[in-house]
């Protein structure tokens, strides 16, 4: 579904990505994992389409992203990415059920349907009762599956997730990676994790180590 093919990177004299290749199969569990400075998360920006590489390309489906102009991209991650950031990234003036709406907006989905959209991944999430609560109202774990709903909202082809259950207790860690595993069963949906827990990697389906800008 997704092709890396001979991937470079560099920022100034730093050579981050050092020809790169990898496949991502439909359906599958992908953790990256590496030392830091490795280049893992420039990869996951690269394959979500925000950074352009140096040279390689990025295929979804035969179509090769980086010929895309800015507007172009902004569009196909609105349709076919999902993100999930460490620390969440919800916007702290709307409401859980209003953050999860705002990728359906920008998509051009009308009022009624993003709600209705929204609702009913927080209820897939388990998170019904918190629709009209603040992230300053939400715990740690609740704040990242709400991240993950509004990841998950336009039905994107991938979800990249970069050190997903980085800010989380034992007990959410677990919640979320069991979350991961839960919705490939029920919608197919295929995973990419940037990653350095060890737990998280360990369940995927397949793991892949950087190090030094090369697949080990």
């Amino acid at each position: 579904m997704i092709e890396l093919d001979n991937i470079t990177k560099s920022f100034g004299n730093l050579n981050v990505l050092k020809g790169v290749s990898l496949n991502v199969n439909k359906g599958e569990i992908l953790s990256i994992t590496g030392p830091s400075g490795a280049g893992k998360t420039t990869l996951l920006q690269i394959m979500g389409s925000l950074d352009r590489p140096d040279s390689g390309k990025v295929l979804y489906d035969g179509t090769d992203i980086t010929t895309l102009s800015e507007k172009e991209l902004a569009a196909f991650r609105n349709r076919h990415i999902g993100f999930v950031f460490q620390f969440h990234q919800l916007l702290p003036e709307f409401t859980a059920m209003e953050n999860i709406m705002i990728p359906l907006l920008i998509a051009g989905r009308s009022m009624h349907d993003s709600k209705e959209r929204a609702m009913e991944l927080l209820d897939i999430l388990g998170l019904t009762e918190r629709a009209t609560h603040k992230p300053s109202e939400l715990s740690g774990g609740e704040k990242q599956r709400i991240a993950v709903a509004r990841a998950l909202a336009n039905n994107p082809d991938v979800i990249l997730a970069d050190e997903p259950s980085g800010s989380l207790d034992s007990k959410n860690k677990e919640e979320l990676h069991k979350l991961f595993f839960r919705l490939r069963d029920m919608m197919g949906q295929t995973i990419v994790t940037v990653t350095h827990d060890e737990s998280l990697a360990g369940l995927a389906d397949r793991r892949i180590n950087i190090i030094d800008g090369r697949l080990e």
